[in-house]
């Protein structure tokens, strides 16, 4: 259950990020809201999260997708293209939590 209040963390945070461009300086109400709900959200999953999976993997993950996550949706919404090299950085960050996932947990809760 931890992985996918995970998974639902990093979208909400993701998607508040995204939407914190649209905001124009927190004076367009909508996407402000979005904003604000979007880390409520990201927060209430990550605590959820951490209640079964270690915190040193789950903030790695999180940094790591919303990382990966941000970027992807800024392309889709607001056609921000990133150059190549970036997104070399990013499949290393990829890479870094695949490790991550297959190294296990050192401990439990």
């Amino acid at each position: 259950m931890g992985w996918i209040f995970l998974f639902l963390g990093v979208f909400a945070e993701a998607t508040s990020h995204v939407a914190l461009r649209a905001t124009n300086g927190f004076t367009q109400w909508l996407p402000s809201c979005i904003v604000i709900l979007g880390h409520l959200v990201a927060f209430l999953c990550l605590g959820q999260a951490m209640r079964t999976l270690p915190v040193g993997i789950v903030h790695a993950l999180w940094a790591g997708m919303a990382i990966i996550s941000v970027a992807a949706m800024s392309a889709i919404i607001y056609k921000q293209q990133l150059d190549p090299k970036v997104w070399l950085g990013m499949i290393i960050i990829a890479i870094g939590i695949g490790v991550i996932n297959l190294a296990g947990h050192t401990h439990a809760h």
